[in-house]
């Protein structure tokens, strides 16, 4: 799908405020409601914007430690990737996980509360699958998250 200057605009305008209005950011970037409406609706259809949600400080919920955790397996096939996959769901701690390519077969981000939470995760993770190495990576500050990309003229 081809994204012009003002539909950049508006996805920017979105990724910094999802809970603003319609008439609040058709005047933010310089476009009537329903010309606003129309794009929004193209950008939906098109699988673009996928809902809208609030961001929740989990730090102010107790959830204080961030883990990144690099996984190795000795086992690539498509059978095993998608039964670790769906072991990997069950932990709800587990926020986000790759699958990527160098040294590591798998980062997982995990949100805990604090080093005893992470045990239990850890205890998750290896108990019902075979992994060759898990090495964690702890977040002692998030310097800069939640951001797009520049979505200049290849955005397409």
């Amino acid at each position: 799908m081809k994204i012009d200057r003002m539909d950049q605009k508006l996805l920017m305008a979105l990724h910094a405020d999802a809970s603003a209005s319609q008439r609040a950011l058709a005047d933010r970037i310089g476009l009537s409601q329903n010309a606003l409406w129309r794009r929004l609706k193209r950008l939906e259809s098109a699988g673009i914007i996928k809902g809208s949600r609030p961001r929740i400080d989990l730090a102010g919920l107790g959830f204080d430690l961030t883990v990144f955790a690099m996984i190795r397996t000795r086992h690539h096939s498509l059978d095993w990737a998608e039964r670790f996959r769906d072991h990997v769901a069950r932990i709800p701690e587990v926020v986000e996980m790759h699958r990527i390519g160098g040294d590591w077969d798998y980062m997982l981000k995990i949100v805990t509360r604090g080093m005893a939470g992470y045990d239990q995760v850890y205890r998750k993770l290896t108990t019902g699958t075979e992994l060759e190495t898990i090495t964690g990576y702890f977040a002692m500050e998030t310097m800069l998250e939640d951001r797009l990309p520049d979505l200049g003229p290849a955005a397409t």
